[in-house]
Order: structure tokens, then C-alpha cells, then sequence
């Protein structure tokens, strides 16, 4: 089943070059100085990200139509959401670490771009398996409702950095010092170079978000199996992961219920991919199915507190 892709090789160059232009833009001019990122600093580039997503949006529905448009906003608002368990990592590492305020927003950035190169490989072999053997999708399929089952049945375990195998591995092979050298990743002592503790945080993000791939990466392709709108809406999605984490890291945990309802949003498109040969839900339900779902979580969260939910002692 040969997959093609609405983008031409003018629109893919066009597309890498918004992206690495809106990278410099934002390191380059906007956060060149080192600085702690506030909620109101966060508010507006959550937003700007927002905007740019919607006014290429607007692109993709000028240029292919409204099927492709409604694909790429269910791609983005699906990625979107799945990408709050990053949120969670970076609250634990940054706070086992100790990564000072000024220092988070370039650990970030490093990170987001790294993801950003892993994320495009993940989606170009995972189209090549697609195209190539039409049955890797019930796979993906299954993946998704067994990770939703894992995520609304397991227990919710507090994330331990000290205790992750790559970090134990790093700090074997690689000397580590033992205090931050304001931004850099690395520094030269007595005619040795040492990785800096920022270099070890750089590290355990990139490969959370390899984890997290292994989930989203197949999610999305229960949307489209376009090759241009998977990554276009989750590049989107993962470019304004910084903004969101600087808003969100202090009231994160009182979304107590957007961990379910997550998991029902993994199963919905698990079982969506795993009927696609007997029936194809339409993609205006699915961005239905999934908006409500994550609006319904978040709703419930702050209605009824977490103080309320758990039992009482007698």
C-alpha cells in the first residue's frame, strides 16, 4: 500500500526552513541572554506558538483542503496532549538536578531540537513500514490500547532521574563534574573535559522523549498516513513544549485526571487504527472524540480536587 505525500520537496524545504528560522528567532534574538522564564513570558509564547501552528493550518487548507486541515489539527491537539507526560519528566529531572531557573529554557531548547531530528526519523521509517506491510498497523494498534490499559490501570509511580539505567551508564563512561558552569555542556579541567550536569539533564530528556515517540509516533498514524501532515502537526506541537512547560510546571499535578484521560484518547485511536480495514471513522468525529476527551479530563481535575478524591480516614 504506497503511501504519498501532499507535499512536494518545495513545501518539505520550505517547511524545515520556517522551523530552523523560528529556532534561531527564538534563541538567536528572543532568549540570547540566559534568564528564568515567567508564567506571563510563557503565556506569550505559548500563545505565538499557538498562532503560527493555526496560520499553517491555514496553509495546509488552502493548499489540500479541508480532509487534510481537520487531519493536521487532530495531529497537533493529539501530540499536544500526549506531550504533557514530557512536562512531568522535566519537572522531576530539573528538580533532582537542581537546573537553575536561567539555565531550564536552554536545556529546552537543546532538547526540543534533538527530538525534533529523532521525531522526523521515527516518522519516516514508521511510514516506510506502513507503506511496505499494511498489517504494521494493526501492530501499532495494539501498542496503543496496551499502553492506554498500562496508563488507566498502573499505578501513578513517582519519576526517580537517580534510578534511570542511561544516567548510571553516563556517569560510567563519561567524567561528570559536580557543579553547574552556568550554560555550557561541557568544560576542560587540568587538560580533561568533563560533561557538566547540564549535559547529563540534555541527556535523560532526549531519551524520555525517544520513550514517548514509541507512543505518539504510532497515534498519529491512526489520524493520516500522509508523511507531510504527521510531521508538520507534531513538530508544531513539539515546538511549543517549552512555553507550555514554563506555564504549566506549577500547577501540572492538579491535573489529576488527565492521565486517564489520556489513556482513553490512546485506546480510542489504538482500536480506531485496529478497525480501519472495516470501518473509517471519519477524521471530524476523531477530533471530536479527542478534544472532548482531554477537555473532559482537565474539567473534572478542577472540579473536584485531588484533596477531595482521595479517601478519608476513619
Amino acid at each position: 500500500m504506497p503511501i504519498e505525500s501532499v507535499g512536494t520537496p518545495a513545501m518539505w524545504a520550505g517547511f524545515l526552513g520556517l522551523v530552523l528560522a523560528l529556532l534561531a528567532l527564538d534563541l538567536g534574538v528572543f532568549h540570547r541572554s540566559a534568564h528564568a522564564v515567567g508564567i506571563k513570558e510563557a503565556a506569550i509564547w505559548s500563545v505565538v506558538w499557538v498562532a503560527v501552528s493555526l496560520a499553517f493550518n491555514g496553509l495546509v487548507y488552502y493548499w489540500f483542503g479541508p480532509d487534510r486541515a481537520l487531519e493536521f489539527t487532530t495531529g497537533y491537539l493529539l501530540e499536544k496532549a500526549l506531550a504533557v507526560d514530557n512536562i512531568f519528566v522535566f519537572v522531576a529531572v530539573f528538580s533532582y538536578f537542581a537546573v537553575p531557573a536561567t539555565l531550564q529554557h536552554r536545556v529546552l531548547f537543546w532538547g526540543i531540537l534533538g527530538a525534533l531530528v529523532m521525531r522526523g526519523g521515527f516518522i519516516g521509517i514508521g511510514a516506510v513500514l506502513i507503506s511496505r506491510f499494511h498489517w504494521v498497523l494493526y501492530i501499532f494498534g495494539v501498542l496503543l490500547v496496551i499502553t492506554a490499559f498500562k496508563m488507566m490501570f498502573g499505578s501513578t509511580e513517582e519519576i526517580h532521574p537517580e534510578r534511570n539505567p542511561v544516567l548510571k551508564l553516563f556517569r560510567r563512561f563519561v567524567p561528570v563534574t559536580s557543579e553547574f558552569h552556568g550554560p555550557k555542556f561541557t568544560v576542560v579541567k587540568d587538560g580533561k573535559r568533563y560533561a557538566t550536569p547540564l549535559l547529563v539533564v540534555l541527556t535523560l530528556i532526549e531519551v524520555s522523549d525517544v520513550i514517548f515517540a514509541v507512543d505518539s509516533i504510532p497515534a498519529i498514524f491512526a489520524v493520516t498516513t500522509d508523511p507531510f501532515i504527521v510531521f508538520t502537526s507534531n513538530i508544531f506541537a513539539i515546538l511549543g513544549l517549552r512555553s507550555m512547560y514554563f506555564l504549566l510546571a506549577g500547577v501540572i499535578e492538579k491535573f489529576h485526571y488527565l492521565q486517564q484521560g489520556l489513556a482513553i484518547v490512546l485506546l480510542f485511536v489504538g482500536v480506531k487504527m485496529l478497525i480501519v480495514d472495516f470501518y473509517k471513522i471519519p477524521i471530524a468525529a476523531s477530533l471530536g472524540v479527542v478534544a472532548a476527551l482531554i477537555a473532559g479530563s482537565v474539567a473534572l481535575s478542577l472540579l473536584k480536587p485531588k484533596a477531595q478524591t482521595e479517601s478519608k480516614p476513619e
